[in-house]
């Protein structure tokens, strides 16, 4: 499906950028594919999304490239995290892992990594993605893994991306989000939309 009114798709804006987005599948925290990504989209402001592009190519030179897991996420989504977190008696993750209101539903977060360009493999970042405990901190790691971290970290934040401590792939881009908003990506999932 084509991406609404203000957002654009990752992959006509940054195709350098590669996908990969668990929310769609069931290799991500909650074991299956989360309500709102009956496709495995990817849709950003223009800003942002170009913001992510210029990382891309900075990236580049140095044989490195981005991988994105999620990018906008349709509130609806948000709300089945919580609903896991609560009827899997994981209210600990509720606010410092898993949002109530996601940034991400605004278009203007990406949750994202590293690959390298040559073997097109994901690089080693010291612990996966959605690892919700202590490892996820961006200075929880050591060595290559740090390294390779705080890499990504500057290359986001010389693009206008500010990172969350807590989650070495989350960053928010400094442009003004829009009203959050509850769009699928798949075609198959209309519903009327609902403002959070």
């Amino acid at each position: 499906r084509a991406p609404p009114a203000g957002f654009v798709s990752l992959r006509a804006r940054a195709p350098a950028v590669r996908l990969d987005i668990r929310y769609h599948r069931a290799d991500n925290f909650t074991g299956a594919p989360l309500p709102g990504y009956g496709a495995p989209g990817a849709w950003l402001t223009p800003a942002s999304a170009d913001a992510l592009a210029a990382a891309q190519r900075e990236l580049a030179e140095e044989g490195l490239g981005l991988v994105v897991f999620d990018a906008y996420r349709p509130t609806r989504a948000s709300r089945a995290m919580v609903a896991w977190a609560e009827a899997h008696g994981r209210e600990e993750l509720l606010g410092d892992y898993v949002a109530r209101r996601s940034g991400h539903a605004r278009g203007h977060t990406v949750d994202v990594g590293l690959v390298s360009l040559k073997s097109g493999e994901p690089l080693d970042m010291g612990g996966e993605f959605d690892a919700f405990d202590r490892v996820s901190h961006t200075r929880a790691a050591s060595g290559a893994a740090l390294e390779r971290r705080l890499r990504l970290r500057a290359a986001m934040q010389a693009r206008g991306f500010a990172p969350y401590e807590r989650e070495w792939w989350h960053f928010r881009h400094s442009s003004p989000g829009l009203p959050a908003r509850d769009v699928p990506y798949g075609c198959d999932e209309d519903a009327p939309e609902r403002r959070p």
